[in-house]
């Protein structure tokens, strides 16, 4: 029997500000920072927080362990039901939209695996700043699923249809250094972290 997702109350999203910017980290290692239900709506309440914040102009989304961001948590997939599935898409599309609609300048400081969902929300930022150890895929083909949150719009008008498609169909892992070669990425940056100190000011 088919049962709705249960939202955990455990805290996933981690937020940090400093003066005009704000840190938001992923902090559901142990998951692989898998974007469930729970971590969807944490997110989507920060977000909304921050945009009418009128003294925050950057977000920057980071993850922790050795992954930025899974896809949706597929233990919840295999419990949705068919009457409960366009929901459980939309709320994923729905807060990908909110980032790529955004007003402030959205960064994705990708410090490891950026998988499926991952990476559409990294698709969702306005800039991708990746770390050497980063790996980009969506594997969706080789689960028999296809990401339902933007990935198939977003993805194509930063790498083009073809290799768009490659990436769609054959669920290729990707470097940072081929990343960067086909745009998927803006930057690679040889300490992440420092990085993301240099944007919001923060001390390391």
């Amino acid at each position: 029997m088919n049962q709705t997702p249960q939202t955990s109350t455990e805290q996933c999203v981690e937020i940090e500000i400093y003066r005009s910017s704000a840190l938001l980290r992923l902090i559901r290692p142990d998951t692989k920072n898998t974007l469930s239900v729970a971590t969807l709506g944490e997110l989507g309440n920060i977000f909304s927080g921050l945009e009418s914040n009128r003294d925050i102009e950057t977000i920057i989304v980071t993850g922790s362990g050795d992954t930025f961001a899974s896809g949706a948590n597929l233990n919840e997939l295999r419990m949705t039901s068919k009457s409960d599935a366009r929901e459980f898409a939309l709320r994923g599309q729905n807060l990908m939209q909110r980032i790529y609609r955004s007003s402030k300048t959205t960064i994705a400081a990708i410090n490891g695996y950026c998988m499926g969902g991952g990476l559409d929300l990294a698709l969702s930022c306005s800039k991708r700043i990746a770390s050497q150890s980063a790996v980009f895929a969506h594997p969706g083909a080789s689960l028999g699923i296809m990401t339902g949150w933007g990935g198939t719009q977003l993805l194509p008008r930063l790498v083009g249809e073809a290799v768009a498609l490659e990436i769609f169909f054959t669920a290729k892992r990707i470097g940072p250094r081929e990343a960067l070669r086909i745009g998927l990425i803006d930057e690679i940056s040889e300490d992440l972290q420092a990085r993301i100190a240099q944007i919001t000011g923060k001390q390391i």
